[in-house]
């Protein structure tokens, strides 16, 4: 284990960069967002996430690349909702008139303390106050990075609060089995038989559809275009409600790099990644990011749970035993 400064934000804070390994494994971890902005297997020459070696391209439009995302990943539509009988109203920060990513005081784009740390885990924690971007409820997050010895980094988030609030958390890294500008040719599988659609403002509608006979069906694995089978940001019904640890993606390179990808969570957001042509910035290899060159796979709790009753509910209350696990596990 090893910390060190990576830099210091705009506002003056500094930001820490801890290293961790653990046999064939490992991974990069940034107090800034607690961002997984690096991953390395034994054997395999390219990082297998989107991130940089700049604390600016996190400041400026690589903030998704490996961070946590909350209060509310994804989109609130019309920037407010109602719990318990009360409407709430967020900050408007998507098309001016929704919320995205928990608006303008985002779990992604803040500075996370250390709690702990070791060779192979560690801790990080934000907290929030009551009312921040409109969220009821002084609330903290912490999230745990482990390390295995079986080449599977685990990621362990638990929240708290004293007040009734809304809560959806999501890793959103980016993900990359070859050493190849795009993900073009790389097989994508998802255990869902279902997905959300989103109408033009990248709302979801309500409507659960089937992913039989569409281009959503990827439970048998199918190799991901890099755009051509057209925009894919949508939500993946893995189940109804949060589950024991169970395998819901997996992710194969040409190269015979694997990752497979387990998680609690009821959902899975999959996003191409066509925002990712960033010359400006570089990339952990050195080239810069391009569009396509990762594919970003959210564990997460359905969008939209605010507007339609029917999906898995995302209300947060004091006492809560609240825990989500992710695990990526890595082969070659």
């Amino acid at each position: 284990m090893a910390v060190e400064t990576f830099g210091t934000t705009e506002g003056g804070e500094t930001v820490h960069r801890l290293l961790l390994g653990n046999g064939p494994l490992s991974v990069a971890v940034l107090t800034y967002g607690a961002n997984l902005q690096d991953v390395r297997l034994d054997g395999v020459a390219h990082s297998l996430t989107v991130g940089s070696p700049e604390l600016a391209a996190y400041e400026g439009r690589m903030a998704s690349c490996g961070g946590l995302m909350g209060p509310v990943v994804n989109r609130i539509a019309g920037a407010s909702a109602e719990i318990d009988g009360t409407t709430f109203t967020f900050t408007k920060n998507f098309n001016d008139r929704h919320t995205i990513h928990g608006g303008d005081a985002a779990f992604h784009r803040r500075v996370w303390e250390i709690v702990d740390e070791g060779p192979s885990h560690a801790v990080l924690r934000v907290t929030a106050p009551d009312g921040e971007s409109g969220f009821p409820g002084n609330r903290t997050v912490t999230a745990r990075y482990d390390v295995m010895d079986d080449a599977t980094l685990r990621l362990t988030l638990t929240a708290e609060t004293d007040a009734p609030t809304l809560l959806n958390l999501a890793n959103h890294s980016y993900w990359r089995m070859d050493d190849a500008p795009t993900v073009e040719g790389q097989v994508l599988t998802v255990a869902a038989d279902h997905v959300l659609p989103r109408d033009d403002e990248m709302i979801v509608t309500g409507e659960i559809l089937s992913v039989d006979g569409t281009r959503f069906d990827y439970r048998q694995g199918r190799a991901l275009e890099a755009g051509a089978e057209g925009l894919i940001d949508n939500n993946f019904c893995v189940s109804q409600q949060r589950e024991p640890l169970r395998p819901v993606a997996s992710l194969q390179g040409k190269s015979g790099v694997r990752m497979e990808m387990s998680s609690t969570e009821p959902g899975l957001q999959v996003f191409d990644g066509h925002i990712l042509d960033l010359p400006q910035y570089a990339g952990n290899d050195g080239p810069s990011p391009v569009a396509y060159c990762g594919v970003a796979l959210e564990a997460q709790f359905w969008p939209g749970a605010t507007a339609h009753p029917a999906f898995p509910d995302i209300t947060l209350r004091p006492g809560d035993d609240w825990q989500q696990v992710t695990e990526w596990r890595f082969t070659r």
